[in-house]
């Protein structure tokens, strides 16, 4: 059998062996500091090509809305100038209302 080697246990003896033999060199860090920031601008750039490919569906989306609204908006001002148009109106006013112009004889002045 091996002898192992044996830890020295006294606080006088823990602060003599600081710092451990097992830490890591520089080199080491560096490079794992360097996978981390490739690993955390790998996820950034992904995240953003995600948000903007959602953006960009979303505008389409209203981009069409847009253009549906255009259309229905110029269908109602056609229709409007339709049904208030001069001649519609006095059309409306003799057939429904029994309406109709004066004679000169019928017209009165008043002055103030």
């Amino acid at each position: 059998m091996s002898q192992a080697k044996s830890l020295p246990r006294t606080p006088k003896a823990l602060r003599a062996a600081w710092p451990p033999a097992w830490l890591p060199s520089w080199r080491l860090l560096l490079i794992v500091g360097l996978v981390l920031a490739c690993l955390i601008s790998a996820t950034a750039v992904i995240a953003t090509s995600h948000q903007t490919r959602t953006q960009y569906a979303r505008l389409q989306q209203l981009e069409r809305e847009r253009d549906q609204l255009q259309t229905e908006w110029g269908q109602l001002l056609l229709e409007e100038s339709a049904w208030s148009s001069p001649a519609r109106i006095e059309r409306l006013a003799v057939e429904r209302l029994e309406m109709r112009l004066p004679e000169v004889d019928e017209v009165e002045v008043i002055r103030p």
